[in-house]
């Protein structure tokens, strides 16, 4: 009786997905501005919103069905559950590869949310969204730059290379010589983008509120509110350029002291339009390929050190935060004209890349963001137990989180696996230096109130203290890394 409800449950969704289409499909072309691209939505929206209610239903199907029946907390429910889980991330990443577009960026998003979603679900998505993403034709590439910029590639440009160098969910980079011969990076955003971001948008919010209709327990629309709201900043480049150049002044006015090892290609304002974005190009090895870092005569725990006190400065001082820092978005080169240190090693500099997706923190909820960094492996896999448990719980409390946060915990996670990739082991000296830093920002921020001589003087006291425990924890660290450096000689 159950199954078969069910599979009418999925017949339901199908037809309705079928019906809301076909029903307005010839009246929508007949009545609208822009009869061709308003066809050319019909002829590929139908699909997609089609392959997401027969995906979408399957899942939910397999779970119902599956686990039914099986007493919660059994081993044999646990291994029912692992086993779904890999089937529908695999059904979940047939799909995003099918309709591409917004759905790749869908299954990244999903591979950083470690907290919050089945690990089975993380991997899957992370072992393949990253590095298969979707390539425009040159056709199409000229067809956007002669939109955006009037003319073909090779009369804009003194020199364009047709094949791109790499390619993300949303758009793909060419290398090109302007006419003044400097070399570029021309950021061009992929057609499809343009057509159907606002139609697949609205077709996937359809699906997960159907889906959570039918089977309540199953409730994503959190992560869809987050993906509808961050997605018009990541397509527009002009929005993408003025983060850059923002997030470097910050580093200049607020924090000077790592302002110099700190870079974003320069833009080329006259080159650059919402969809294609021009800017200086910049040679460095992929922040966790250890191997070319040292090659460059980098120290890959220095790059570790850099990285953590970068993203910690723009959350805690700056409360101006790149929210997608993976390693594809962040390069290192030696920091130029510096010589090399005592022990021969060059400096590192840190380059940003892919400035579409910023959050703006005020003080409050830095401070509280301050208390929600600290956290071991066991701490995660409690969460990730109390996920599983208290799934439709935990889903309403993420309805109802900042999304802020939720943007916070992504970051935290690609950060993590940065550190991790640089020096093999989880690091304690990361996280003294968040710690530091957040408390920095929290201290200077009561100084610089105006409150009693009292109240100052005890602000004033608490930044004495911490720089003396730190200074001996600092300690502690180095004695401690250097008996595991004898302990290894010997």
């Amino acid at each position: 009786m159950a199954t078969r409800s069910l599979w009418g449950a999925r017949t339901k969704l199908a037809l309705s997905a079928t019906a809301l289409i076909g029903g307005g499909a010839a009246a929508n072309v007949a009545t609208s501005d822009d009869p061709a691209m308003t066809l050319k939505l019909y002829t590929t929206v139908p699909p997609r919103l089609i392959r997401d209610a027969m995906t979408a239903t399957a899942i939910a199907f397999d779970y119902e069905y599956s686990l039914w029946g099986l007493p919660e907390g059994s081993s044999e429910r646990e291994k029912t559950k692992h086993e779904v889980h890999l089937r529908s991330a695999r059904k979940l990443q047939e799909l995003c590869f099918s309709n591409g577009g917004i759905y790749i960026k869908l299954g990244q998003h999903l591979g950083q949310l470690e907290y919050l979603v089945p690990q089975e679900y993380v991997q899957t998505m992370r072992d393949s969204m990253l590095n298969k993403c979707p390539v425009s034709s040159y056709e199409q590439v000229c067809e956007v730059v002669k939109k955006e910029l009037g003319d073909t590639p090779d009369k804009i440009f003194a020199e364009f290379d047709p094949v791109p160098i790499a390619s993300a969910s949303l758009a793909q980079v060419h290398v090109a010589r302007n006419h003044d011969g400097k070399k570029v990076a021309v950021k061009v955003q992929h057609t499809h983008m343009t057509d159907t971001a606002a139609a697949d948008c609205a077709t996937v919010h359809f699906i997960v509120n159907t889906l959570h209709w039918i089977f309540p327990s199953f409730d994503y629309r959190w992560l869809i509110d987050e993906m509808r709201e961050s997605l018009p900043k990541e397509l527009d480049f002009i929005n993408e350029a003025q983060n850059s150049e923002k997030c470097l002044e910050n580093f200049q006015k607020l924090s000077p002291h790592i302002a110099a090892y700190v870079y974003a290609p320069k833009v080329y304002w006259n080159l650059s339009t919402s969809k294609l974005l021009t800017m200086e190009f910049m040679d460095g090895a992929e922040v966790n390929d250890v191997k070319t870092i040292k090659r460059l005569g980098i120290r890959p725990d220095e790059v570790a050190r850099l990285v953590s006190e970068t993203f910690a400065e723009m959350m805690f001082k700056h409360g101006f935060v790149h929210c997608d820092p993976h390693a594809a978005n962040l390069l290192v080169r030696p920091l130029p004209y510096s010589g090399k240190s005592i022990l021969g090693k060059k400096k590192p500099q840190l380059i940003l890349l892919d400035h579409g997706l910023y959050k703006e923190l005020d003080f409050e909820t830095r401070t509280n963001y301050a208390k929600l960094w600290k956290g071991s492996e066991s701490d995660r896999s409690e969460l990730q137990m109390y996920a599983s448990q208290y799934f439709s719980q935990i889903s309403e409390l993420l309805r109802r989180l900042p999304r802020v946060i939720l943007l916070m915990l992504k970051t935290n996670d690609c950060l993590r696996s940065v550190s991790n990739a640089l020096l093999q082991v989880p690091s304690l000296e990361t996280f003294m230096i968040i710690g530091r830093v957040s408390s920095e920002a929290v201290i200077e921020a009561k100084l610089s109130q105006k409150r009693s001589f009292l109240s100052w003087l005890s602000a004033w006291l608490d930044k004495i203290l911490l720089e003396a425990r730190l200074f001996t924890m600092q300690v502690a660290l180095w004695l401690l890394q250097g008996r595991k450096s004898l302990s290894w000689r010997n």
